[in-house]
């Protein structure tokens, strides 16, 4: 059953900031990759919500800065279902405990550091940077409070979401614990589709086999 927050009835939270997803393309592809990888990896914990660019209102005050719209984020504790932005105070007051953010060109310095502070003051546990231009990529972890810097992010595993991140030379590459690789759509649909012709290929071979059974007067459902 979809599941659908309750609407405020008193005070208007707009579900848009009026800013597009992304910028370019390499930066939507970032995006949409994490987000529906994490998706696939979750698929059967109905309490863990994945969303991508929704807007998250941690607190029943229109004067607070913000809201924020993470690239992605993570809520554990929360069911599956649409949303047009993430009212926290709607949401058993579980804020995101984990975000991710995908820069592109337009994001300035000061952009981001208002970003870290929201994410720290509001209850973030893992927050991710990553710039698919310049390969950088950054962690922080809560720790007595506050976010902190992971030092060594080449390697790391995220405590909450279990997936291992791994810095090359030539870009980020994230794996789940039992060795997947977060792919792309195409990648994906690449996969499935060579899963698809791997089952028909043993199907025909089964086909053959029986065939050759019957061949030799033996009945092969018989074996």
């Amino acid at each position: 059953m979809t599941f659908i927050p309750a609407i405020d009835p008193d005070i208007e939270y707009p579900d848009s900031d009026g800013k597009p997803m992304a910028d370019n393309t390499e930066q939507y592809e970032w995006i949409v990759k994490i987000k529906e990888n994490l998706e696939i990896l979750f698929a059967n914990s109905p309490n863990v919500f994945i969303a991508g660019d929704l807007l998250w209102y941690p607190v029943q005050d229109k004067k607070i800065t913000g809201p924020v719209a993470p690239d992605v984020m993570v809520v554990f504790g929360r069911p599956k279902g649409r949303r047009g932005s993430y009212k926290q105070w709607q949401e058993d007051n579980i804020a995101p405990q984990v975000v991710f953010e995908i820069l592109s060109p337009s994001n300035s310095l000061e952009e981001m550091e208002r970003k870290l502070l929201f994410y720290q003051r509001y209850g973030v546990e893992e927050y991710y940077l990553y710039d698919p231009d310049s390969h950088n990529f950054q962690g922080w972890l809560r720790q007595e409070g506050l976010l902190s810097s992971i030092p060594e992010i080449k390697g790391w595993v995220s405590p909450r979401l279990n997936i291992r991140f791994d810095l090359r030379e030539d870009g980020l590459e994230i794996y789940s614990l039992d060795g997947q690789k977060f792919l792309t759509s195409i990648e994906l649909s690449q996969k499935a589709e060579q899963a698809s012709l791997q089952l028909e290929q043993e199907r025909l071979k089964a086909e053959r086999l029986a065939e050759y059974i019957r061949s030799l007067g033996i009945d092969p459902d018989t074996l």
